[in-house]
């Protein structure tokens, strides 16, 4: 008695999103779960439906910390498997529950096998054929319940992580987010930029003695630096060349990107130009865009 009152559907409430991803092996269910934590869904792979809604009480009891919960269920939870359509109608009754099921046509799933050199689950000792005719029989009535079919037979890596973006990104949140970044070239180059310019062909202002103990946050600096000749045309044509990077990023499902802005100490010249750059794209759509200064403060 005890156990099954555990086990009422109405004692898993939650009030996010929920996910169960499964379908073919070999459709792309990795892809799918990384492209979810990419859009900031937590993921847990190869869930046994068992754990489905110990889970999903767990995101409950934690107060709105985990809005958007998926998990991968599949055939390689063998016997456990069976159970999924139960508990997935279960769930239903009581969370915002969708069903994912991914699908390819069965000579891709063979290519895609033997691509990777790896045995399907359901193979036995049989062959890579019988196991997917296993597991579309296996699925079959899974299928037909799912809310969501995604065929991903012409599609490669992008082109998936593309179609789930569209699907299940937080509407709210920006496409892309890009970290405008000053750096001083004497610490090297910044090993995660996209893209890096050079502001040395500025002159300095360390060699100002009123300027040198100051940075490029201050305005004196900033001035100084916009004030010289090319600054302001460098500035409005970078900005204007990265606006159809970023457009470009998006459409490739590019989420970050970090422009490295450089000059000799990353103190004043790299400092006032990163500044002055995002204010130029803060208004770019789809974008979220912060500063960051790796190197001001050193000595």
């Amino acid at each position: 008695m005890i156990a099954d009152e555990a086990r009422r559907p109405e004692d898993t409430t939650v009030t996010g999103e929920v996910l169960i991803v499964t379908g073919m092996s070999g459709a792309g269910r990795s892809t799918v779960a990384n492209a979810l934590e990419d859009l900031d869904w937590y993921v847990v792979d190869n869930l046994p439906p068992q754990m489905l809604r110990p889970l999903l009480d767990l995101a409950g009891r934690l107060g709105g910390q985990l809005p958007r919960v998926a998990a991968v269920v599949d055939v390689r939870g063998r016997d456990l498997f069976a159970e999924l359509p139960a508990e997935a109608q279960a769930i239903r009754d009581s969370s915002n529950l969708r069903v994912v099921f991914l699908d390819a046509s069965d000579d891709v799933l063979v290519r895609r096998f033997e691509a990777v050199r790896r045995p399907h689950p359901l193979q036995g000792n049989g062959t890579l054929v019988d196991g997917i005719h296993r597991e579309r029989a296996v699925l079959a009535p899974l299928r037909e319940s799912a809310d969501v079919i995604i065929d991903t037979s012409r599609f490669n890596i992008h082109q998936l992580a593309n179609r789930v973006s569209d699907l299940f990104a937080d509407a709210e949140a920006p496409a892309h987010a890009l970290t405008v970044q000053s750096f001083g070239f004497k610490y090297g180059l910044p090993p995660d930029a996209d893209l890096v310019a050079d502001m040395r062909f500025l002159p300095n202002p360390f060699w100002n003695d009123d300027l040198r103990g100051l940075t490029g946050e201050d305005s004196d600096v900033s001035e100084y630096v916009m004030a010289q000749e090319g600054a302001s045309e460098f500035l409005d044509a970078y900005a204007t060349a990265l606006r159809p990077v970023l457009a470009g990023y998006q459409r490739e499902n590019k989420r970050h990107s970090t422009v490295a802005i450089g000059c000799t100490g990353g103190k004043h010249r790299s400092v006032a130009m990163a500044i002055a750059l995002v204010e130029r794209l803060k208004d770019v759509p789809g974008v979220a865009v912060r500063v960051r200064h790796r190197d001001l403060g050193r000595e």
